[in-house]
């Protein structure tokens, strides 16, 4: 037997609890459930239990998933969000398909998911990918490059700037864990000090949600707790 709605119901507790001890109201963080991996009987379960955001990594398999899904229950109202690094020549499927994308990381990817969203579909939801942690490994834009390009971004008509998203380099303890999120926070009030109007900071995975809610997390990014092990979709 599936312990998705159970696993779901203990992750809201986790964002509740987060949230009431960082004085937060926790209807203020919104949680995105990452399906990467893990096939549509999983996504349609996880929906039936209440959840309706669903974030994917892996181009063709969320394509194929978002159809099988909306094939086989037409009734579910989901909202899918891109999660994971872009290529410039797969731009299109994702400007087509997705609601968000929270890893735009430069000018030209931008540029083409702005060129290339549907006009009947609302501007695209997205969020500035900053390396915050300076990994060399990482995706994303330098923190002393966040506000050209978030600009740049801000004045593209198919998009529109939500925030910023950043996955730090995985630390042990609570306070190891805030100094990243601290960061991007700052980047964040920045960028709205400079007259940007941004809303959204999607940061905190399974093991450090309760870090980056006391930080200010908007969106929580949350897979492994609520569908187990990774494992890849029949």
């Amino acid at each position: 037997m599936s312990t998705i709605p159970a696993n779901l119901q203990a992750v809201q507790q986790r964002i509740a609890a987060a949230a009431r001890a960082a004085s937060r109201d926790p209807h203020e963080v919104a949680l995105l459930a990452v399906s990467k991996t893990f096939g549509a009987d999983a996504v349609i379960e996880a929906a039936q239990a209440g959840q309706t955001a669903f974030g994917e990594n892996y181009l063709q398999e969320a394509l194929s998933k978002v159809a099988e899904v909306g094939a086989r229950r037409p009734d579910l109202l989901l909202e899918w969000h891109f999660i994971g690094p872009i290529q410039s020549n797969k731009t299109r499927p994702i400007a087509e398909h997705f609601a968000w994308v929270h890893s735009v990381d430069r000018e030209k990817v931008a540029q083409r998911l702005s060129d290339q969203r549907p006009a009947h579909l609302p501007p695209l939801n997205v969020c500035l990918q900053v390396n915050i942690s300076g990994e060399a490994s990482k995706s994303g834009a330098l923190s002393e490059e966040a506000e050209r390009i978030a600009k740049l971004i801000a004045g593209m008509p198919r998009l529109r700037l939500r925030g910023l998203m950043a996955i730090p380099e995985p630390v042990q303890g609570f306070e190891a864990q805030r100094a990243p999120f601290r960061a991007l926070r700052g980047l964040f009030e920045r960028l709205r000090g400079a007259g940007l109007e941004i809303d959204t900071l999607s940061m905190g995975m399974s093991g450090d949600i309760e870090a980056a809610i006391t930080e200010g997390a908007t969106i929580v990014r949350v897979g492994t707790a609520i569908f187990g092990a990774r494992h890849y979709a029949k």
